[in-house]
């Protein structure tokens, strides 16, 4: 045995939640069984935010992210409490987002979305499935 892992025994790196709320679930992800790490924005590293499979965004947490001068990457999505803030698209757009989801509405597209990131290691499927189909968000850039 050599000690060093294989490509397909190294663990992914979770998915960044970035939200400064002191709930355990600010965004409605539970009960998706993926990896997920949730840092308040001051606290997670620019290594951490790089080496995520995925990076979704509390939009109340959107003005201290900015001040951290991340930047742009593929798989940044941003979840948005209030549905009817139309200002929320282009503060997305300025900040890179591929997609604006609401929390607390079907999350079947977001959590498909999270187990593709972690090359569907933790789906299970029928449960992802059940709804029918999950259209996507809106795109920010429309």
């Amino acid at each position: 045995m050599s000690g060093f892992a294989t490509p397909d025994e190294r663990a992914l790196p979770p998915v960044l939640v970035i939200s400064n709320s002191p709930d355990e679930d600010p965004i409605g992800l539970l009960p998706c069984p993926v990896p997920l790490r949730h840092l308040p924005s001051p606290l997670f590293s620019a290594e951490e935010y790089r080496r995520a499979p995925l990076v979704v965004l509390d939009d109340r947490s959107y003005s201290d992210f900015t001040l951290r001068h991340m930047p742009h990457r593929p798989g940044l999505i941003v979840a948005v409490a209030d549905p009817a803030d139309e200002t929320v698209y282009p503060r997305a757009a300025i900040i890179g987002a591929e997609a604006v989801v609401s929390a607390g509405q079907d999350p079947s597209w977001l959590h498909l979305r999270l187990h593709d990131a972690t090359d569907c290691r933790y789906a299970h499927w029928d449960a992802l499935l059940a709804g029918g189909p999950s259209d996507p968000p809106p795109s920010v850039g429309s």
